[in-house]
């Protein structure tokens, strides 16, 4: 019934391990692809946990084996959690950084490209700010959790020392 301490140690590593693999391929694959889940990411999410799940184990299948590749995802996911809080560095390798995908009411197709963002997708977060289109917009920025932040030129301070500050005082003349 208990499996031993060195299958334990094993489940353990390949946990670690299939982690690892799982975490960079998700990374990979995009902001987009993690913060707007589609029917097809969440089927992919489902056939690699269960694809996975054996990789991990082994053909151990004790509820001890289950608790100790459970218990190494959760330890894993603190730890780095903890150090991405602490390490800028790291902390951009793990999440990404922001893409700008709109500057001064135009578009930068190949920021929409690299991050796999479609002029639908765009244009829905653009109508979930309340704006017409992205030529009102100053910014639109795809955040790390792939959400799309925008920033109207009324939103920019007049004090602000910034070229769209200026922008948005020659709008308000045209």
């Amino acid at each position: 019934m208990y499996p031993g301490w060195h299958v334990l140690i094993g489940i353990a590593l390949r946990t670690a391990a299939i982690y690892g693999v799982v975490l960079l391929g998700m990374r990979l694959s995009g902001k987009r692809e993690v913060g707007q889940m589609t029917p097809f990411d969440l089927t992919l999410l489902l056939l690699l946990s269960n694809a996975v799940q054996n990789a991990m184990t082994g053909p151990d299948t004790s509820v001890l084996g289950g608790i100790v590749a459970a218990g190494t995802l959760l330890l894993l996911n603190f730890l780095v959690a903890e150090v991405a809080g602490g390490n800028r560095r790291f902390r951009k390798f793990v999440q990404g950084q922001p893409s700008l995908l709109v500057h001064d009411g135009k578009i930068i197709p190949a920021h929409m490209a690299r991050e796999h963002v479609t002029m639908d997708a765009l244009q829905q977060a653009l109508r979930e700010h309340g704006i017409a289109t992205y030529h009102d917009i100053a910014l639109a920025v795809l955040e790390v959790d792939g959400s799309i932040s925008c920033m109207k030129y009324d939103d920019i301070k007049p004090t602000a020392s910034t070229h769209l500050a200026r922008r948005k005082i020659l709008k308000k003349h045209e």
